[in-house]
């Protein structure tokens, strides 16, 4: 399974839909599966107009028939949910798709969840009003189990921040009814930070070592940018004195 990057392919054609997921059986007993998703914050502007014209671009782009539109509505609200094209006497398109409104799932079945867009999802799920809190440190119990990378931990924390909206009072009661889960918060912004520091240092380094001696090789390159953030310092004090990069990075 990867996600089909189609800007540049579909030109004019690309619509703002989430990227499509192109599915491959690699033995070739299957021929591939397109999953275009699309999420819709408001069901009130959801056209299936153009998800139907998206779909059939991606179908003549693929050439493939094997695609299966699926639209995940955060929020529950009217919506068309098909489209037939036709006259009097008959109708010559049909289209339909795959849904689903997260606001109509119990939080409480899926809480435990170990799939992450579950969990980061739960403050988009069906609960009451004064369960806002515990949901929102569910949610963050989740990210912290379920995804190791610091930049995509800090980001999908931003997404939980945004769609649990936890005023003062239920903020101030977070804090104080559920210790362990700040600190895993603050530990994201450490981690994210630290990171930040790695790459901008990295990326100087290997700037003034191009200057100096030209184009890096590919293992110099990699070996810096896998350095953690005191190496890289140390390399960068060397740097005004040495006469090659292996006495920059030995």
């Amino acid at each position: 399974m990867r996600e089909e990057q189609l800007k540049e392919r579909l030109g004019e054609r690309f619509r703002e839909l989430d990227i499509p997921l192109l599915v491959e059986w690699p033995d070739g007993r299957r021929a591939a599966l397109v999953f275009v998703v699309e999420e819709e914050t408001d069901p009130k502007r959801f056209s299936v107009l153009r998800l139907a014209h998206y779909c059939l671009d991606i179908a003549e782009l693929l050439d493939t028939r094997r695609v299966v539109p699926v639209v995940v509505f955060l929020r529950g609200g009217p919506a068309e949910r098909k489209l037939d094209l036709g006259g009097d006497e008959q109708t010559y398109l049909r289209f339909r798709f795959l849904s689903i409104e997260l606001s109509t799932l119990p939080y409480r079945e899926h809480r435990d969840s170990r799939n992450i867009v579950v969990r980061l999802n739960l403050p988009n799920m069906n609960y009451a009003p004064q369960e806002r809190v515990e949901v929102y440190a569910a949610a963050v119990r989740g990210l912290a189990s379920l995804e190791p990378d610091p930049e995509r931990q800090r980001k999908y924390l931003d997404f939980v921040d945004i769609y649990a909206d936890l005023d003062d009072q239920e903020r101030k009661r977070y804090e104080r009814e559920y210790p362990d889960e700040v600190q895993t918060m603050t530990s994201f912004s450490e981690r994210f930070e630290a990171k930040g520091r790695q790459q901008g240092e990295a990326v100087a380094l290997m700037r003034v070592m191009r200057r100096k001696f030209g184009e890096l090789p590919e293992p110099a390159r990699q070996r810096i940018e896998a350095a953690d953030a005191q190496t890289l310092l140390e390399w960068i004090d060397r740097i005004f004195t040495a006469e090659s990069i292996d006495e920059v990075i030995h």
